[in-house]
């Protein structure tokens, strides 16, 4: 799960540094850039509540990226 840095900043949302930073890269091997800091959140859908913690990235205009399967 990922954030748009853009957001976080906008939003005043609290930031984090994580403990061990990793790498991205694209789908041709080449590398993107390094994820240094991540924002605790609280996810609740109906009736389910989990807390989570979500990296922050550039997402090019999009404000959130939750996954897929």
């Amino acid at each position: 799960m990922c954030i748009n840095k853009q957001l976080v900043k906008k939003e005043q949302i609290k930031r984090e540094l994580m403990d061990r930073p990793f790498e991205v890269f694209n789908i041709d091997g080449t590398k993107n850039r390094e994820i240094l800091r991540f924002t605790p959140l609280k996810l609740e859908i109906n009736k389910y509540t989990e807390r989570i913690n979500v990296t922050i990235t550039d997402l090019n205009g999009i404000d959130i990226f939750l996954g897929y399967n």
